[in-house]
């Protein structure tokens, strides 16, 4: 997906071919899902533009987790005046980026990529959009598991751990739509294979928790699914999930 495009009503997408935010309108207010690369600060002002709006008018940033691919521009909305929240798992790694552990660890990645050509393009590409020196963010507000965020929109928190130990959705309710992050993606970075499945393997801290946590966005009542990478999924969580358990 490259944006700004208008998915559904008052539900903008944004970022590029590699990595999807998002942008939920409530009343005239917004709420940011996620925030992208750092590098899409150079385009921030630009893109809020395309849509009629300027960073000021961004009053929350909900992130599913703390990879630098997921809060580019989280401090850029922040200096503007948004709130920034996070799962409370989470908010360590959001404070003191870092190599991920687990099965995710770059000694346990390695001998599963040396040869993947399209993983190292994705990473060469990241690290271009800045996802090298990941953001230092202090000071977030945290939630939990089943929280109603006060933002615009009001979401509901889903705990989903498996990329990252605090990795949430987001269910927006009134919107049938669920923001599921690194959940679940349409597109994966290493095999090219399109459709709801999870995330390439070697990006997960813990795997068999990533599989595990399909049950959570499974009976989740919503008709559009947006991932924080790949195309939106349109129909019910469910239909998405059993597709992602096929493919594992």
């Amino acid at each position: 997906m490259k944006g700004p495009a208008e998915i559904a009503p008052g539900v903008h997408g944004l970022g590029t071919e590699l990595v999807n935010w998002y942008l939920v309108e409530d009343s005239g207010r917004l709420t940011a899902v996620d925030a992208g690369l750092p590098k899409f600060r150079e385009t921030l002002e630009a893109d809020l533009r395309a849509i009629g709006r300027g960073p000021a008018d961004v009053e929350a940033v909900v992130l599913t987790h703390s990879d630098s691919d997921h809060t580019g521009v989280a401090q850029a909305l922040r200096d503007a005046g948004a709130r920034v929240l996070i799962h409370t798992a989470d908010d360590e790694t959001l404070r003191k980026p870092g190599p991920k552990k687990g099965d995710a660890a770059p000694l346990r990645v390695l001998p599963q990529v040396a040869f993947r050509w399209r993983y190292w393009k994705t990473m060469g590409q990241m690290a271009r959009g800045g996802g090298a020196k990941p953001p230092k963010i202090e000071g977030a507000e945290t939630f939990a598991d089943g929280d109603v965020l006060d933002v615009p929109g009001r979401p509901r928190a889903v705990h989903t751990p498996g990329h990252t130990d605090g990795h949430c959705a987001f269910l927006f309710e009134d919107r049938g739509t669920v923001f599921v992050g690194d959940a679940l993606c349409t597109w994966n970075f290493i095999s090219g294979e399109l459709g709801p499945q999870l995330m390439p393997g070697p990006t997960n801290v813990s795997n068999s928790q990533a599989r595990e946590s399909l049950a959570a966005i499974e009976p989740l009542e919503a008709r559009l699914v947006l991932p924080g990478h790949g195309e939106p999924w349109h129909g019910e969580p469910s239909a998405a999930v059993a597709q992602a358990r096929a493919r594992a």
